[in-house]
């Protein structure tokens, strides 16, 4: 394990993440959020950004989280929790606080590459210490599963519909742990529920640095993905064995690869599942297949390359 809890110590770990809140059944949302927090040790104080997470896991007097927690609006989760962690500095420097606190922003993909992504770069530059957590769902499914920078080449949104005419999303998604990487900060990586070894380790490390950290973890959704509710996880390990999602780091500049798959899998074994892929399957588009196999297959030798370099 990295430095902080063990394994023991984790299954012993009270919930600070709890039931009862109104994510739909089989939402990879609140098992990210679950093994976060459950990586995290001492106090925490989050802050999230307005979206499936925000809006339901505190409904009026009524709320999931176990631990001081704030709504903000889409754009500045980042932000606040930078204006708090500020504010905690200065009341630590004049002995008004002797705790170790420490800080995490949770937003979807679209509060996070887009909306929120001025706040989020601001945050990272002004090397505030805290963690950015995206959970990463591939749209805005909160307000209409509408397409975002992060929704994958071919998928089919409300904004950019299959059709006779145009074949679902025409552009590749934003990179957006290289971006955060590329702000110099100590510790970027993407990460997977499936794998959730994998994961703590990624949070554990993550704390153990000043400063400010990204984490990109993929959070299926099945209303927007059209998939079973109960295939969260089998979405996610498929994501990492086809490298649609490859699991690696970027620690203090040092790209390194943290899980490889044992045997790559075709990228259509983790589309077919999904309805928003449907229309890839059907006849006359087996260009926009092959199209989206090249772009994964690039994108994973280009990231081997890097690791082997670093």
């Amino acid at each position: 394990m990295a430095s902080g809890l063990t394994l023991k110590e984790l299954s012993k770990q009270e919930d600070r993440f709890t039931h009862g809140h109104r994510m739909c059944a089989g939402c990879g949302a609140p098992i990210v959020v679950k093994m976060v927090l459950l990586a995290t040790e001492g106090p925490v104080i989050a802050a999230n950004a307005t979206g499936c997470l925000e809006v339901s896991s505190c409904i009026s007097e009524y709320t999931a989280w176990k631990i001081p927690w704030i709504h903000t609006a889409f754009e500045n989760a980042a932000a606040t929790l930078s204006g708090v962690e500020t504010m905690y500095r200065s009341l630590k420097k004049r002995g008004r606080i002797d705790k170790d606190v420490k800080f995490i922003a949770f937003g979807g993909d679209g509060g996070t590459y887009d909306i929120g992504f001025q706040s989020l770069s601001g945050a990272m530059e002004r090397g505030h210490d805290m963690i950015y957590v995206c959970y990463d769902n591939g749209a805005y499914m909160n307000t209409g599963i509408q397409r975002s920078s992060a929704t994958p080449l071919g998928a089919d949104t409300t904004t950019c519909p299959a059709g006779d005419v145009v074949p679902g999303k025409l552009r590749s998604r934003k990179n957006l742990t290289k971006i955060m990487a590329a702000h110099n900060i100590p510790y970027a990586a993407q990460a997977s529920p499936s794998h959730w070894m994998d994961l703590i380790k990624k949070v554990q490390k993550a704390h153990s640095y000043q400063g400010p950290k990204f984490l990109n973890i993929i959070s299926p959704c099945n209303r927007g993905w059209r998939s079973k509710t109960n295939d969260a996880i089998t979405l996610s390990r498929l994501a990492v064995n086809t490298c649609y999602w490859p699991l690696y780091e970027i620690d203090n500049g040092v790209t390194k690869i943290t899980s490889t798959p044992k045997e790559k899998l075709p990228i259509a074994d983790f589309m077919k599942p999904q309805g928003r892929f449907k229309h890839v399957f059907a006849p006359g588009n087996e260009w926009l297949l092959e199209k989206i196999q090249q772009e994964v297959d690039a994108e994973w030798e280009k990231l081997q390359k890097e690791a082997k370099c670093g």
